[in-house]
């Protein structure tokens, strides 16, 4: 029997690599994941470390192989955790360690993005976040100038880990490599989002080198070739076209089959992102909410973003000692509400409404509550975030149900808080690893294997109805009203404790 033609597909998320391996039905045929640690050596840091990211894709791959042997590789795709940096010199190596979306450190920088012109911060077309490359680098200028004057790219993690696979030795080959597309740099604030190019006179204004900032290819192209090196490390042949990628809300975007604007999608992981793809690049007036480009050149999208999810509920379950199984186990022993028992999960600041309050709280613990209130409280927490989110998203009150898509979306018992806490019926996907997968179709097109756009409607995953809102909707409806209350009482005080 031959060996099948296959496709790999790499996520570089935020504390784990995921590689699946798709034939050309888009049928997985293998998946392995590794983890590396997220590092908050001090308070509003959020870093890792480059080579943790390479060792993790090596054993994520070898896993992804082991489970599918007879398959040969024909093309590498890849997709990543968007807005943070990597600083390289010339020769491609990190000058720092990686500085990650949940960074907090270039919350003052936010100034200088606020006293642009007008005219200038709508052509950026998205919300002020300190953990984007733009901000990032300003603080990188003015704290770490060695640093700064020292590196030769600033690069997207993914195009940090592309880089590492096809970069060979000479100082020439590796510029070639440092290149990014659209879907990463529209979400670094230093992205022209109507003109779809580098925001040149924003760069200018912020005293910034344009320099640093690598030339655009578009997602699906092949931006080089896996090197002797990297393919004995993996174990795959030498010269396999690798795509350049894109960011992994856009590759989940392609990996859920999301083609045409229509479809709203949840995508639930570290954060949680409702997405809707558009014709225009139209920003949000209140710049609220995201606007990005999507990986396939021709659309936009609109985007809500909610920074504590999957990143809140895995801090508390680590304090906690607790399994993922006894955190939804909570949605099934306590009652809606928790019995009083409120979670605000602002730990990290919101992006919706990032002038709320700083720090996240339990609010009305008392002696009768027990680990499993705490946990119960913790997810409607985060899900109660998820639906402000979806009030903000421009557009998304025209769409009728949400397709669902992500590792944290995987319970029944959540599934049903989701339900009925946003009131709209969830669509599932047959595929679950949705932006490795986009990752993997992306390696597709980069090796010829399919022709742009359409050949990718037929792979999209089935959808099935699978959770409707419930019973429980209007104690949902009540225990939102209480968030509500308390993220304002935040706003106003900074912090949302009291009575």
């Amino acid at each position: 029997m031959g060996a099948t033609t296959a496709l790999l597909g790499i996520d570089l998320g935020t504390s784990a690599v995921k590689a699946v391996i798709l034939d050309l039905e888009g049928r997985l045929l293998g998946e392995g994941r590794a983890e590396y640690a997220l590092l908050t050596r001090r308070p509003g840091w959020a870093e890792s470390i480059p080579a943790d990211w390479w060792r993790a894709t090596r054993l994520a791959v070898r896993e992804a192989r082991e489970r599918a042997p007879q398959c040969q590789i024909a093309g590498v795709g890849l997709a990543g955790q968007m807005h943070g940096v990597v600083m390289v010199a010339a020769d491609g190596q990190p000058t720092r360690a990686a500085m990650l979306w949940p960074d907090r450190r270039a919350e003052k920088v936010l100034a200088r993005f606020r006293a642009l012109p007008g005219a200038l911060r709508q052509r950026l077309a998205n919300p002020l976040v300190p953990g984007m490359a733009g901000p990032l680098l300003c603080w990188l200028a003015e704290h770490e100038p060695a640093c700064y004057a020292r590196s030769a790219r600033a690069l997207l993690p993914k195009d940090w880990l592309r880089l590492r696979l096809t970069a060979r030795r000479s100082t020439t080959e590796v510029t070639s490599s440092l290149v990014t597309e659209a879907s990463d740099a529209s979400a670094t604030l230093l992205y022209d989002l109507p003109a779809d190019r580098w925001a040149e006179e924003v760069i200018a204004a912020l005293g910034l080198r344009f320099d640093l900032l690598p030339p655009l290819l578009s997602s699906a192209a092949q931006a080089g070739t896996l090197s002797s090196e990297a393919a004995a490390a993996l174990e795959l042949p030498s010269g396999l076209p690798v795509a350049t990628g894109a960011a992994d809300v856009a590759a989940a975007l392609l990996g859920a089959g999301v083609l045409a604007p229509g479809t709203l999608l949840l995508s639930l992981g570290t954060g949680a992102q409702l997405v809707l793809l558009c014709e225009e690049p139209q920003p949000d007036p209140t710049l609220r909410t995201h606007l990005y480009r999507a990986a396939d050149g021709r659309h936009w999208y609109r985007m809500a973003a909610v920074q504590n999810a999957g990143l809140v509920l895995d801090w508390l379950r680590r304090q906690l000692h607790a399994e993922w199984s006894e955190v939804y186990a909570s949605l099934e022993q306590v009652p809606p509400g928790a019995e009083g028992l409120t979670f605000l999960p602002t730990l990290t600041p919101e992006r919706p409404h990032y002038n709320g309050p700083q720090t996240g709280a339990f609010v009305g613990l008392r002696l009768e509550h027990s680990r499993a209130h705490l946990l119960r409280a913790a997810l409607e927490g985060v899900a109660c975030g998820i639906r402000l989110a979806l009030e903000r998203l421009p557009g998304a009150g025209e769409v009728g149900s949400l397709l669902v898509a992500g590792g944290g979306s995987l319970h029944p018992a959540w599934r049903q808080l989701l339900a009925d806490l946003l009131g709209r019926p969830l669509l599932s996907l047959e595929a679950a690893e949705t932006t490795a997968r986009g990752a993997a179709l992306l390696g597709g097109l980069a090796a010829g294997v399919w022709s742009e756009g359409q050949e990718l409607a037929r792979l999209a995953p089935a959808r099935s109805v699978v959770t409707t809102p419930g019973e429980q909707q209007a104690r949902c409806a009540a225990l939102y009203a209480r968030y509500l209350e308390l993220l304002a009482r935040g706003r106003e005080t900074g912090t949302p404790v009291g009575p």
